[in-house]
């Protein structure tokens, strides 16, 4: 399992170096800075074929605050369009709002909410019905979120004051 991680967190690291600054990364998360949107990400548990979607999840901010904690779930399947998307954190379900193969948290109050979740339980998971009715879900576990929320956030901030380019 550390040995899955291991190489989870790795790959993270190789395409977020390629697209951003990996600012921090622990556990089964990482923080990375794009310039205009600075992330703390994770890859799902779910290991999926080359020729299918990789779940990932995360927590977004940008240096002008128009989005500040704001979570994000890329989905394995895309959901039917009469379907629910709930994030589970721990035993604290959160409806999100979906978008294709897309969900993100509802609003400010919502993402706050989920930051909260993240730092005191040790999984989630992200679950909907897909086209054909069938149930699906996209496991995560939460080992380095918090410092890779902080750090994202931190990072952003410094931006955002100028403090780096």
């Amino acid at each position: 399992m550390k040995r899955a991680l291991i190489l989870v967190m790795v790959g993270i690291g190789a395409t977020a170096t390629a697209r951003g600054t990996v600012v921090f990364a622990g556990g089964a998360w990482a923080a990375i800075d794009r310039g205009s949107i600075c992330e703390a990400l994770s890859r799902s548990q779910k290991v999926v074929p080359r020729d299918k979607v990789q779940p990932i999840a995360g927590i977004s901010f940008t240096p002008d605050h128009g989005r500040w904690g704001e979570f994000h779930a890329r989905l394995s399947r895309i959901p039917r369009g009469d379907a629910s998307v709930m994030l589970k954190i721990g035993n604290q379900p959160f409806l999100l709002v979906t978008r294709g193969g897309w969900a993100w948290s509802r609003g400010p109050a919502q993402a706050q909410a989920i930051i909260d979740a993240l730092r005191d339980a040790t999984n989630m998971s992200v679950a909907s019905r897909d086209a054909a009715g069938v149930r699906f879900s996209d496991p995560y576990l939460l080992d380095g979120a918090p410092t890779a929320i902080d750090a994202a956030a931190a990072r952003c901030a410094l931006r955002g004051a100028g403090k780096v380019q």
